[in-house]
């Protein structure tokens, strides 16, 4: 299994100084040398550079500690995740997985190589810990691919050690920008690299570093083939668009564009099952279904209803388990709560059962769907429906008029969902009145978000409010929910000459949660109501 650890770093430019004395660095009781060390990645990207469009960098490096092949994935400015696995000839078929969303059926090709003389420091204190290493990196890089350059740079790289404070690195900061120092232009090594060994861009230019060979060097790195040899197809590029949206089609693209980034972005994280991680990629294909239907008016629905489909296809996957971590979350809450007097039979152990029953199997089906051809065509569809929407005329016009009438649309159909169950007798159709205003609010709230760059403090406001409203629907529907399993367990356990009073005890107690919401809606809804009509 692939190993993952935190780097924080910074980097700063350096000549031919070398390093700065840090013995004055607070917490710094000595600065230990650790020698120099020759190391040799290759990087690897698709032919357009993908993953270094996405910041992503794929390399297999010798040398040093911790040879073999690395993913770095963003985290935050200064802050990447690596995912290390073990040296081998090809790309580890889990890193590719990781990257799969981005390269989807490309080829990853050796690109870049770098050889790095690197001198290191640590920095310890009293007790002789380490705070970080600190490096002087003497690098040559190499465009591997037809036409490539050369580039050679000196630069300083310090690194937080694991479960170190990051306020540190501002004390090292300080003491290397008092001496001269400043930090990188670049953001890694490999994006400096890109940039100074690029091919020539037109009649005239030339990238900034020599003209090289365009060969790997040592020939040993592997061909890195992430598909199974097919016909590849190429992403269409997508163009980031304008940075200050001005028409009601800038805005409605660009809250589109942020969720299909997140989609991207959240796509390795779900691969590794990473906390909570399912839940926010369905969230933002939910917001981007809700994104098409709502803005109908700017966006081609005959171009982006069948998008949708698909759309709603992947949140139905991205759900399989959800509704039921829902349901064990509250079950494992108000069973917590009961008192030991009411708890009777294995009640606890047939709930781990069941909350486990289908996790191991679900879990496979949904990397199933993530490496689907299905999953990757509808990915290559949105960035083509990004960098070429279907914009209707009202695009043109300005968000007031086309954003606004929107939202106010959809706020409308929530209106008449709420008075609705309001007015609904209790029982089975108020349960499933409530939870049809429950998707409409949510669908209100994200065209609402959309529409806040625009509009300002109403949509805000608006976007609010469907969040407060969905919070309460939301209790309703999980006590619903609660409710159908506590019968299915209770029926189980009855079957098996197990105690049913506590599934009797919580059910009621479920009931009254309900009831509970029930009546608050009313109240809560006039408050929206007025608000609204402020």
């Amino acid at each position: 299994m692939a190993d993952t650890k935190r780097e924080i770093e910074r980097k700063y430019e350096s000549d031919e100084s070398g390093l700065p004395d840090l013995t004055g660095v607070a917490g710094v009781q000595a600065v230990i040398d650790k020698g120099v060390m020759s190391l040799d990645a290759v990087y690897y990207d698709t032919a357009d550079e993908r993953l270094a469009a996405a910041s992503l960098t794929l390399r297999r490096r010798t040398g040093g500690s911790d040879a073999g092949w690395h993913l770095k994935v963003p985290v935050a400015p200064g802050v990447r995740d690596e995912i290390r696995e073990p040296l081998s000839d090809t790309v580890p078929d889990s890193l590719a997985a990781l990257v799969r969303s981005r390269v989807r059926e490309a080829e990853l090709l050796p690109a870049v190589r770098l050889r790095s003389d690197r001198d290191v420091r640590h920095l310890v204190d009293a007790d002789g810990v380490l705070l970080a290493e600190v490096s002087v990196d003497a690098v040559h890089a190499e465009r591997l691919t037809e036409g490539g350059g050369t580039a050679q740079w000196t630069e300083i790289e310090v690194e937080l050690a694991d479960d170190g404070d990051p306020a540190f690195l501002d004390q090292v900061e300080k003491r290397l920008r008092k001496a001269g120092v400043r930090p990188s232009s670049s953001a890694s090594k490999l994006a400096r690299a890109l940039a100074e060994t690029s091919r020539p861009s037109g009649p005239g230019k030339s990238g900034s570093g020599k003209s090289g060979s365009g060969k790997s060097g040592s020939g040993k790195s592997g061909s890195g083939k992430s598909g199974s040899g097919k016909k590849k197809r190429k992403a269409p590029p997508v163009p980031e668009g304008p940075a200050d949206p001005v028409t009601a089609g800038d805005h409605v693209l660009a809250y589109a564009r942020a969720q299909r980034d997140a989609i991207l972005e959240l796509d390795p994280a779900v691969r590794q099952d990473a906390y909570d991680s399912v839940h926010r990629m369905r969230v933002a294909t939910r917001r981007l279904r809700s994104t098409f239907r709502s803005y109908g008016k700017v966006l081609d629905r005959e171009v982006t209803d069948p998008i949708g489909d698909e759309l709603k296809w992947l949140a139905g996957e991205l759900g399989v388990d959800r509704d039921r971590e829902v349901v064990t979350e509250r079950l494992t809450t108000i069973l917590g709560e009961l008192p030991a007097t009411l708890i009777s039979g294995p009640i606890r152990t047939r709930l781990d059962t069941w909350a486990n029953a289908r996790h191991g199997g679900s879990r496979s089906r949904l990397i199933g769907v993530l490496d689907s051809r299905r999953y990757l065509t509808l990915l290559d569809t949105l960035d083509a429906v990004i960098a070429e929407p279907p914009l209707l005329p009202a695009a043109a016009g300005t968000p007031e008029k086309a954003i606004g009438k929107a939202v106010h649309k959809d706020f409308g159909k929530v209106s008449a969902l709420v008075e609705e169950a309001i007015e609904a007798p209790p029982g089975a159709d108020r349960d499933l009145a409530l939870h049809e205003a429950r998707k409409k609010a949510k669908r209100t709230r994200y065209a609402a978000e959309a529409a806040t760059p625009a509009l300002g403090a109403p949509a805000r406001t608006l976007a609010k409010s469907m969040k407060s409203l969905t919070s309460l629907l939301g209790e309703h529907q999980d006590s619903v929910m609660v409710r159908v399993t506590l019968r299915e367990l209770s029926a189980v356990a009855h079957a098996a000459g197990e105690s049913s009073f506590t599934y009797g005890v919580l059910y009621g107690r479920e009931e009254q949660r309900a009831a509970g919401v029930e009546a608050a809606l009313p109240g809560a809804w006039e408050e929206i109501v007025a608000e609204e009509s402020v």
